[in-house]
């Protein structure tokens, strides 16, 4: 069959040199082996024969071997070579007389010679071998070739020795040769050596029935007759081994929860170990949990049992705990605790607690039996039992070993009373609001709360209670805020009425009460819850005297003024007052009138009457209006303002609101009526003496007249002015005599100068020298007062006075004494 296989691929290269196109021969190296090198070239044409010759490397020009082809040959082998040589091989194309028609060359390393046979083999499990062989020089690899009886064949390439041959089947037995390989190609196969793979691992399964056991199990293991189980503790040097023929074994005296690891091997029959199993880690099943222990948790306001329980701090791996209660509860933890929640008041619990590892449960611990705190007590009444005295009484609760009763007060303080009984007895004052509770106990801790009793004692009586009198009918009773009081109610009662006042502030005021009467007063503090104390002191208080009546005024002289009125009071004393603007007068009696004298002129009174008892004083009576007579003028003045009317002013008087003023003469009367304290009075007489009086009206008509000293008015105003040139340029100035008795001047006022003389009483002319003519002159005759002042209302005249002879012409133009 493989001749065949050669010489179709001959035929099939002698074709393909024949279609090739013609060019120089090219060779390449099929195969090597230590001893051959198979090569092939192209076909020459006109080659006869092919020659190949093969020379070391290191003499190419010396060939040791050659050999013969013919023409339709382009594949041949050379022989009789060394092994792991490097040789050049050469290929001549010749024609018929042996010339070289072309020639190629290539070179190639010659394969390792055959190795010795393996040396040996060892099982590493049940599906690898171990290979040890001598190494060959030149060798660059191994070939390994392994086969069994049922025809398997398999070549592994390897490096070196020893070598692993893995993959195979368990408990079977195999042939291997082995190759060397280098870059020519492998040597021949050595000779042939038998070996037989170990028996496989038993699939082992591992369970901690107990905490101080585990069993193992396994499928048989075919042509097994014996198996070893090794076990191992962790953090332990020691390793126990066990054999049996069985499939499973029960290791006991372990430790509880503690990690152990578990490993097994099948012996055949040949009795070797074969391989043994992974390790399998197995866990004994934790302790029962000791030393467990109980007690009341609340969390808000569900109250819950702590279990706790001793670690045992050699157990490995984690483990759960899981606690139960035969009342439906159970909880899990990994820690020391757990709680169980909800639980009630009253309850009896069993519990068992027990710890769970990957192995399993432990057994449960011995039970523990817990009752829970008490209920709270319920119909929780209260008594005053005495006073200043309460007890509290409240049911019997079952399980309870003492009870604890709480008592917040208003003003903040607390009270404690501890009983084995159903009751407490403790201080409780008035006005306090009592916030009562009480808590049952047992060893597991105290009972919930349950909703206090809320307890409030009646308000206190007032204290510091004042009544007092502010009117004939009203009495305002004031007192200290009483403790718990949230309204009082305050009482007046006389003979004929009651009156009542209820306020939350510590006053009130009783209005509408009878004058001059006694009442009994009484204020009840009350509050909503607790209702009003009615022990509380009462209170007599008169009431202020009525007040009088009907006041009637009785004028005596102009500063005496007579009061009566009507009186209706028990007893009392009566003051009538009489108040102005700036002055008061009273006077006082304990009949029904009284005079009030020194009354001022020019004021306004309001008279009125009040009572005065030693309950107080009455609401004077209803006021009646007196105005005195205004009072006069201090001063007055009068001045002549013109020939015929002078200005006549006076002082401010007291009470006038308007004045009349006259001037009398035997010649007549002038007048002015005015609300100013001046009056211009016209129509008078000059030089003429009269007699001043003024008559003040007050606003309600009354008069007082008031009588000045005389008044002189002023002298006459000279008339009929003339002037005359004298010697001299002197001018004579002339006028009407009058007949005064007053000296007259007269004074002339020009542009550049101004001049003046004076004549006697009784004179009518008066010379004024020196005198420059030819000006215009303002000329006033007027004469002198008494004092020695000139009249200022008399004319001014214009007079222009020119020079012509002897005689001084003038031309006069009379001008109004308003301009001047």
């Amino acid at each position: 069959m493989g001749a065949l296989k050669w010489l179709i691929f001959l035929v099939f290269l002698n074709t393909y040199s024949q279609a090739a196109a013609q060019s120089d021969i090219k060779v390449s190296v099929f195969s090597a082996t230590s001893k051959t090198v198979i090569l092939r070239w192209t076909s020459y044409s006109g080659a006869v024969t092919y020659k190949i010759s093969a020379a070391p490397l290191s003499s190419p020009s010396s060939p040791v071997s050659f050999v013969m082809f013919g023409p339709n040959t382009v594949m041949g082998s050379i022989s009789s070579l060394s092994q792991d040589v490097e040789y050049i091989f050469t290929v001549q194309a010749l024609d018929g007389t042996q010339s070289v028609l072309s020639f190629a060359s290539t070179q190639t390393l010659t394969a390792p010679d055959i190795m010795d046979p393996i040396k040996t083999v060892k099982p590493e499990d049940s599906r690898t071998f171990m290979v040890e062989f001598n190494p060959k020089t030149g060798a660059t690899s191994y070939i390994i070739r392994v086969e069994n009886t049922n025809g398997f064949f398999r070549e592994d390439t390897v490096s070196s020795s020893p070598a692993e041959i893995g993959n195979l089947d368990p408990y079977t037995e195999y042939r291997l040769s082995i190759m060397a390989v280098n870059n020519a190609g492998r040597s021949q196969p050595s000779s042939p050596v038998a070996a037989k793979t170990v028996l496989p691992p038993p699939q082992i399964s591992t369970s901690s029935p107990s905490n101080d056991s585990i069993i193992v199990t396994w499928p048989p293991v075919a042509h097994a007759v014996q198996y070893t189980v090794s076990i191992y503790k962790f953090d332990s040097n020691t390793k126990e081994k066990y054999n049996t023929t069985n499939t499973n074994l029960t290791f006991p005296g372990l430790d509880a929860g503690c990690l152990y690891a578990i490993q097994s091997s099948a012996w055949d029959p040949e009795g070797r170990d074969g391989e043994g199993s992974l390790y399998v880690n197995q866990t004994t099943r934790p302790p029962t949990p000791s030393s467990v222990s109980v007690s009341v948790v609340m969390s808000g306001t569900l109250a819950g049992l702590s279990v706790s329980w001793e670690l045992n701090k050699e157990v490995h791996g984690a483990v759960e705990y899981h606690v139960t209660s035969d009342q439906n509860l159970n909880c899990n933890s990994t820690s020391n605790s757990c709680i169980l929640s909800p639980v009630g008041c009253g309850e009896i619990h069993t519990i068992h607690t027990t710890a769970s590892n990957k192995a399993g449960p432990s057994q449960p611990s011995s039970p523990v039996l817990f009752i829970t705190f008490p209920c709270a007590p319920e119909s929780l009444t209260l008594e005053e039992s005495s006073k200043g005295n309460c007890t509290l009484t409240w049911n019997n609760v079952p399980y309870a070993e003492r009870y604890e009763a709480f008592v917040k007060i208003g003003d903040g303080t607390e009270a404690t009373c501890n009983s084995t009984s159903n009751n407490c007895t403790y201080q409780c004052q008035c006005g306090y609001t009592y916030l009562m509770s009480v808590l049952a106990y047992n060893q597991a801790g105290s009972s919930p709360e349950r909703k206090m009793l809320n307890y409030t004692t009646v308000p206190c009586c007032p204290d510091s209670v004042s009544v007092s009198a502010v009117s004939t009918d009203t009495l305002v009773i004031t007192w200290n805020a009483s403790q718990g009081a949230e309204l009082y109610e305050t009482r007046a009662a006389d003979t004929s009425k009651v009156t009542l006042c209820n306020d939350t502030a510590p006053v009130c005021a009783l209005s509408g009460l009878s004058c001059d009467s006694s009442y009994t007063v009484v204020v009840t503090p009350c509050n909503e819850i607790s209702g009003c104390n009615q022990a509380c002191k009462s209170y007599t208080r008169d009431t202020a005297p009525c007040t009088p009546t009907k006041p009637i005024l009785n004028s005596k002289t102009s500063s005496i003024i007579g009061v009566s009125w009507t009186a209706n009071n028990r007893a009392a004393n009566y003051t009538v007052g009489a108040d102005g603007e700036h002055a008061r007068r009273t006077c006082t009696t304990s009949g029904n009138s009284c005079n009030i004298t020194d009354l001022p002129c020019g004021s306004s009174f309001e008279i009125s009457v009040t009572a005065t008892s030693s309950a107080g004083q009455s609401l004077p009576s209803y006021s009646t209006s007196l105005e005195t007579e205004p009072c006069c003028p201090v001063n007055l003045t009068a001045v002549q303002v013109t020939q015929a009317m002078s200005n006549v002013s006076w002082s401010h008087a007291k009470g006038a609101k308007s004045f009349i003023t006259s001037l009398a003469s035997p010649r007549g009367k002038a007048l002015c009526h005015t609300q100013d304290t001046h009056c211009l009075i016209g129509c008078i007489t000059c030089s003429m003496n009269y007699t001043v009086t003024i008559e003040a009206f007050s606003m309600s008509g009354r008069m007082s007249s008031c009588t000045y000293q005389g008044f002189s008015s002023s002298p006459c105003c000279p008339s009929g002015i003339k002037l005359y040139m004298l010697a001299s340029n002197s001018l004579g100035v002339y006028w009407r005599s009058t007949a005064s008795s007053h000296s007259t001047i007269a004074e002339m006022a020009g542009i550049s100068s101004n001049y003046t003389c004076t004549a006697s009483p009784g004179k009518n002319s008066c010379v004024v020298k020196n005198i420059q003519c030819g000006g215009v002159y303002h000329v006033e005759v007027a004469p002198l007062t008494p004092e020695g002042s000139k009249v200022l209302f008399c004319p001014i005249r214009l007079y222009s006075v020119t020079c012509s002879g002897s005689n001084i012409s003038s031309e006069e133009k009379e001008v109004l004494s308003s301009t001047r």
